[in-house]
């Protein structure tokens, strides 16, 4: 008899893990909405994440009410390091947006990102740190996506996954491709400056998390410009800024934003209104400001 409560319970505990395992995942958490001031609230959320023992990497207002706080861990940088690229998961965003009389707290869920990235862990405990401190009302940004879903991510036939990345271009080392983005990015004459830099410990892996400004022909490019016609929902996505470029020996990489938008946007349709449609020429915009600013000169 004990041996068979054993096994009902061994299978039990399978079916929870299984179960679990299968989940449906969405890109976004919100943390918490109410009435209140944007400033104040910005400041607010940065002292509820380094109480949490996050340290903040950089900050972007990318436009108009908006504001990011990216931060990282140990768990993030170490979990990082544990797979090839896994620097693209180094960093968390946090948004802080005014909506009308409402402010909206908030970030990317690091369960999913932890997938679409195909890190070595979940960091489920950044992900308890993150909800500690900033609260969840919901996730949200999709109709979700298991786990097993977002490790093969792509958005439709002949679109690229995540092992798929754009190369930028190769360095004759890391150290010259590192400053080779660094000078770009202080440089910002195509653009893009610097919003955070993580290094990736006991890799030659660096990750910069980038702004993006363009302005006329340009403006396909430019951050605004492309949240403005995808991100229309009442509560706000805007943590899917700020865009990486990794630096992995010396090679320079960007993810392609057909995969890097559609792993934030998975149910944005392909054609009308708010649509992919409607942004199809900037991936290649992106990939083009990208790769000069680290050091392209064709």
């Amino acid at each position: 008899m004990k041996t068979f409560l054993k096994l009902v319970v061994a299978l039990v505990v399978s079916l929870s893990a299984t179960f679990a395992s299968a989940q449906a995942l969405k890109p976004f958490i919100l943390g918490s909405k109410g009435p209140g001031d944007l400033a104040a609230k910005v400041e607010e959320t940065k002292r509820a994440l380094t109480g949490a023992g996050f340290t903040i990497v950089g900050t972007y207002n990318p436009y108009a009410n908006t504001s990011l706080i990216v931060v990282t861990n140990d768990e993030l940088k170490t979990t990082a390091a544990q797979s090839k690229m896994g620097g693209f998961g180094a960093a968390q965003r946090v948004s802080v947006v005014k909506v009308k009389d409402e402010v909206q707290v908030a970030y990317a869920n690091p369960i999913y990102w932890s997938n679409v990235y195909r890190m070595g862990g979940d960091l489920k405990g950044t992900q308890e740190k993150l909800q500690a401190a900033l609260g969840k009302v919901e996730e949200f940004g999709a109709k979700g996506l298991t786990a097993q879903q977002l490790r093969k991510y792509h958005y439709m036939m002949m679109m690229p996954y995540f092992d798929d990345p754009d190369r930028l271009i190769r360095h004759p080392s890391h150290e010259a491709a590192v400053k080779a983005v660094e000078d770009g990015l202080a440089a910002g004459k195509f653009g893009v400056t610097k919003v955070y830099r993580i290094d990736i410990p006991g890799k030659k892996e660096v990750v910069f998390g980038v702004a993006m400004k363009g302005e006329g022909k340009d403006k396909i490019m430019d951050d605004k410009f492309i949240m403005g016609e995808i991100d229309f929902r009442d509560v706000k996505s805007a943590a899917h800024l700020p865009y990486e470029v990794l630096v992995v020996d010396e090679f320079v990489y960007a993810l392609s934003a057909r995969f890097r938008i559609a792993a934030s946007f998975p149910d944005l349709s392909m054609t009308g209104e708010n649509s992919f449609m409607r942004i199809m020429e900037c991936p290649e915009a992106i990939k083009k400001a990208l790769a000069y600013t680290a050091g392209d000169k064709d």
